[in-house]
Parts: structure tokens; sequence; C-alpha cells
């Protein structure tokens, strides 16, 4: 299947660490390590989520249009999306919490290291990344055993619409197998705003025989603290320990 890069043009290309990951998706490194099967990271950007995660001896594969880009556009790409933060940072400093991302260019060293993890990886372990976009993935039904994706379905509501976060989210299950569970970050757009249908659209996934909740993350992540997490209706969550896939935090 061929990726959108019209699609990938559109969203900035990130370049988040595994600590990161963590936060964002109420994860652990424990839980990652105890998972049975792989993580899908999409979209991946340019983080460094799988080669930190194959430390712990979890596979993570990373789906992003922008692979079908040359390295050199992916990595100036990257580039421009570390300064975009910066600004975004600067602009709206409450939409960020303070003791995690302050000072800001600490934050940002962080961005630099999980880019430069990125780069190497991509290119030892090209069979990892994989060029695809939302909402069609190149993956067979129940292949992984946590999906993770970050900011693009409520991030980008110009790109995504109701009916086209539906199908993402939709598509996520799908390639997720039913005993484990797709998560998604954040529930609002760029400039801190709520998705106003969120309760519509999770009627509609229920319709699907999809199960959804959303989580509360712990105190001080911001305003962006909230997770939805989704799975197939007829299966109970795994449990595997503390910030794992659990059935808590409800």
């Amino acid at each position: 299947m061929a990726a959108r890069t019209d699609l990938a043009a559109d969203v900035l290309v990130t370049s988040r660490p595994l600590d990161e990951y963590c936060a964002l998706f109420d994860l652990t490194r424990a839980s990652l390590a105890a998972l049975p099967g792989p993580v899908l990271d999409c979209p991946g950007g340019a983080a460094g989520l799988a080669a930190e995660a194959r430390e712990l001896g979890c596979r993570v594969i990373a789906t992003d249009p922008a692979y079908a880009w040359p390295a050199p556009e992916l990595a100036a790409r990257a580039l421009a999306a570390r300064a975009a933060m910066a600004a975004a940072m600067d602009a709206r400093p409450d939409l960020y919490p303070a003791p995690h991302h302050r000072p800001y260019d600490r934050y940002l060293r962080s961005w630099d290291r999980a880019r430069r993890l990125f780069a190497a990886d991509s290119a030892a372990h090209p069979q990892q990344y994989v060029a695809a976009a939302l909402p069609r993935l190149p993956f067979a039904d129940d292949t992984f055993a946590l999906t993770l994706s970050g900011f693009l379905v409520f991030a980008y509501p110009e790109l995504f619409g109701p009916a086209q976060q539906l199908a993402a989210l939709t598509e996520l299950v799908r390639v997720t197998a039913p005993d484990g569970e797709v998560r998604v970050h954040p529930l609002n757009d760029g400039a801190g705003r709520r998705c106003r249908h969120l309760d519509g659209l999770r009627r509609a996934l229920g319709e699907r025989r999809i199960a959804s909740e959303v989580r509360r993350l712990p105190a001080g992540s911001g305003r962006l603290g909230r997770v939805l997490v989704l799975r197939a209706a007829d299966h109970r969550p795994r449990s595997a320990g503390a910030g794992s896939l659990r059935p808590g935090g409800r």
C-alpha cells in the first residue's frame, strides 16, 4: 500500500523518547518488557521508541507515511518539528506540565537524543519502520499486543473529522490482538481544545463491538492528561503489573 505523503506533510515529525511515551500512555518499562507480542507505534515519527524498547526485549514496529521520504528530508522535517515544539511551548506554557518540561531546552535535548537513536535504528533495522497511513494499515488482524497512537487522530481535526477518526480508531483495533489494547493520546487538538464529539464517537465504536474508556493520567500531566483506551468488547484487559495494561484507573 502506498503511504499518503500528503498527510505526512501536514503532521509534525516528532522525536519523543521512551520515557515520554511511558508518561503519555501510562506505561512503564517493566510493563513493556512483559508484553507477549510486538507493539505498534502509529505514527512513529522520528521517535526513539523502537530503539530503546529493543533494549527491554520489546519489539516495536513504527509506521508513518513520512517513512516514504528520503532520509535527509525526514531528518529535516524532524528538526523543523523540534523548532515548532519550542515555539509552541513558549506560546502556550499552560498546555505543558511545568515540572517535567521546564526548562524547555533540557526537555528538547531528550528529543535530540531520540532523533539520533531513530536515525541509527531506522538505518540498521529498516524492516521495523513501515511507510503507511491511517485509516489503512498493511498489517494482519490481531498482530500487536499493544498499539500506541500519539498526537494524530485528535490533534489534527482538519485532517481527521469524526468519520475519519472512527475509521482510524477502528483500524487500530483491527490490527491489535483481542486481549491487547489501543491507547490514543491526546484527546485535544493542538490548541488544547477537547474533542466535543468524543461521547458520540465512543458510542459508534461500541456499535462496532469496541469497548472504550477515558483514563486519567497521573497528576502533573497538564491539560492533556487523558488517554483513550480501546479493546475488543468481548475480551477483558490483560493485567501485567503497575502501569501496564490493567483494569484500574477508570
